[in-house]
């Protein structure tokens, strides 16, 4: 195992189909990334859920997600499960983000998830980021659709406690889901932890990485 440092992270980029995906997938991130850079700006944007109980709690979540960060988060209200036929909605809002921003991270779902949305928005972002360091975080699900990442970001003890805690408290209305439960989570964080030689991680998918060796 490498380590390898992406550099100065200043301007991060985070995009979600589902109000809670960003923190699932990402939230130990968040948490390690903004802690260390006080101020970071952090554009976040989610598809669904807003105008309800389910904006609420993201932006409550991603408040504490991104501690002491400049965050602005855009919860859009396009349909669950049909973002297929909400294509040019959701083309335009990512096309929007693009245009008000010029990310040094972009945190974003996998290309080869599951679930139609989360694969709609990952398409999407390849095609408006293409010159930027993007990592396609997991989320578990039923579909056992987990693969083999190719970037990790450990997470100290404290950091994948304190993960699953904000998830537990920020997304009430998730608690009735039989996965959603802080095995789960931990769970996948120590095996992806084993797999970087570390307690907890994070693991990403990168398709595309540029190298600055003689830099």
């Amino acid at each position: 195992m490498i380590g390898i440092s992406a550099g100065r992270a200043d301007r991060v980029v985070a995009v979600g189909a589902h109000c809670d995906d960003i923190a699932i997938g990402a939230g130990g991130t968040l948490l390690t990334l903004c802690r260390a850079r006080p101020g970071v700006r952090v554009d976040a944007l989610v598809l669904s859920g807003g105008g309800g109980e389910r904006e609420q709690e993201e932006r409550a979540a991603l408040a504490a997600f991104c501690p002491d960060a400049d965050l602005r988060l855009t919860v859009l209200k396009l349909p669950d499960g049909r973002m297929p036929a909400h294509w040019e909605e959701a083309k335009a809002a990512v096309e929007e983000l693009r245009e008000r921003t010029e990310p040094d991270l972009v945190l974003a779902p996998r290309t080869d998830d599951a679930h139609q949305d989360h694969r709609g928005l990952a398409k999407l972002m390849t095609t408006a980021f293409r010159d930027h360091l993007v990592l396609r975080y997991e989320i578990v699900k039923w579909d056992g659709d987990l693969g083999r990442p190719s970037a990790y970001q450990p997470l100290t003890p404290e950091v994948a406690e304190e993960k699953v805690r904000l998830l537990q408290e920020h997304y009430p209305s998730q608690r009735h889901r039989p996965w959603y439960d802080r095995e789960a989570f931990l769970g996948l964080a120590r095996i992806r932890g084993i797999e970087c030689h570390a307690r907890y991680a994070e693991a990403f998918d990168v398709a595309k990485l540029t190298l600055n060796l003689g830099g």
